[in-house]
């Protein structure tokens, strides 16, 4: 099952827990606006090239629309479609006020030089400056692109409609952006994940983890969990995958990858097939890279005791039936990894204010978010009987159906 197909199944659970009109879910479910451009480039060497890029504005019934940009050769219609609705919902559950959207480029970043990288992202610019707008959407990073891009495109944005810092978060802190936004979607996280161990009784410490995906998120994950006396079993990346059973020294692994690009070439664990970590024994699993990675063929052979989404959308419903089944607890992806669009609501309100906060309030406010919308999912598993996702789904779904029967 794709990603629309799975997204839209779990919003027509949510929508049948919440008794919504057929006609109203139908609204609810159907994007405000979406954009197949094309962007074409010259190469550093003179060639043309062209590529597919997307913008998928869902909803903004709460605010202004807010999603990432990704650069990724699977970015297609559907997933952005699939990710930009997820955003909707995921604003909601964490009550930030905005709505949802997601865009990109169906391309490889690392078959690009930064020059190119620059003249990709200001085409793209120019192909949706027109659709965007502090009071209207929001870009911010995602897969493939960086603080780096959302500069170019604060610049060539600026072009078109004067100097408008606050028309991307996750920008450079040099440009506006905010302190701590880099860590937030790796320490929302860790905040979801501790909240749901103290609810069983449990900490992160003496527990094992086995992270899928070694990027911003993952690494950030590592990095805080080896902070709190959590023992990390293994790791994976594009690069390779590792395991030790006795833990992976996480400073000295991020070291040796800010030197060396990869993972595989570290004598701290042993090299293993990327796809066993999924089936890893440790007490929790956290999937940080791409989606429908739990399938239906692996999802019996998983051993974790939970599963925390940092991905988006890494669990297929087939998957997640089976491992619900097994009593798996699964916190699912519009809470697990709201932190990066949480801070980026900070950075917003810095701009608007034209104050910067430290950091410390930042990761503060952050917690106080991230403990809130928990409390307030297992409220709604409390109320309909369900599992955290459809907990989280009916939370995101109900917040938005109330804002767009209040305006009419």
């Amino acid at each position: 099952m794709n990603a629309l197909a799975s997204t839209n199944r779990n919003f027509r659970h949510a929508a049948r827990l919440l008794s919504l009109d057929s006609k109203f879910e139908k609204s609810l479910l159907m994007p405000y606006r979406e954009i197949k451009f094309e962007c074409s480039i010259l190469k550093d060497d003179g060639t043309l090239v062209s590529y597919v890029g997307f913008r998928v504005q869902h909803d903004n019934s709460r605010g202004p629309m807010k999603g990432g940009i990704r650069y990724h050769p699977k970015v297609e219609h559907e997933e952005v479609n699939a990710l930009a609705q997820l955003m909707t919902w995921k604003t909601a559950v964490v009550n930030v006020p905005y709505g949802g959207a997601k865009g990109g480029i169906g391309c490889s970043p690392k078959d690009f030089s930064v020059s190119e990288l620059e003249r990709l992202t200001r085409v793209f610019t120019q192909k949706i400056h027109d659709v965007i707008g502090v009071n209207i959407d929001i870009p911010a990073p995602d897969m493939g692109t960086n603080s780096q891009t959302m500069a170019w495109i604060s610049d060539e944005y600026s072009k078109f409609h004067g100097y408008s810092p606050a028309i991307v978060t996750g920008k450079p802190i040099e440009l506006g952006g905010s302190l701590g936004r880099e860590a937030a979607t790796g320490r929302g996280v860790i905040f979801a994940t501790e909240a749901l161990l103290a609810d069983h009784g449990k900490s992160i410490k003496g527990l094992t983890f086995a992270i899928q995906g070694f990027g911003n998120v993952g690494s950030w994950v590592a990095r805080l969990i080896h902070e709190r006396g959590g023992k990390i079993i293994a790791v994976c990346d594009v690069t390779g995958a590792l395991k030790n059973p006795n833990g992976i020294d996480i400073p000295a692994l991020l070291e040796h990858k800010e030197k060396n690009g990869s993972l595989c070439s570290f004598d701290g664990g042993d090299k293993m097939n990327a796809d066993e970590l999924l089936i890893s024994e440790c007490d929790v699993l956290i999937p940080c890279a791409l989606s429908g990675v739990l399938t239906r063929e692996n999802a019996p052979d998983v051993k974790a005791k939970f599963i925390i989404e940092g991905a988006n959308n890494p669990t297929d419903p087939e998957a997640d039936e089976i491992l619900s089944k097994k009593g798996v607890i699964i916190l699912p992806d519009i809470y697990a990894n709201a932190g990066g669009v949480t801070v980026s609501y900070f950075e917003l309100v810095q701009n608007n204010q034209h104050i910067i906060w430290d950091e410390e309030p930042v990761n503060a406010e952050l917690k106080r978010y991230m403990a809130g919308a928990y409390n307030s999912i297992k409220n709604m598993c409390q109320t309909y009987g369900c599992n955290l996702r459809m907990g989280a789904f009916t939370l995101g779904v109900s917040q938005v159906a109330q804002c767009t029967r209040l305006r009419g």
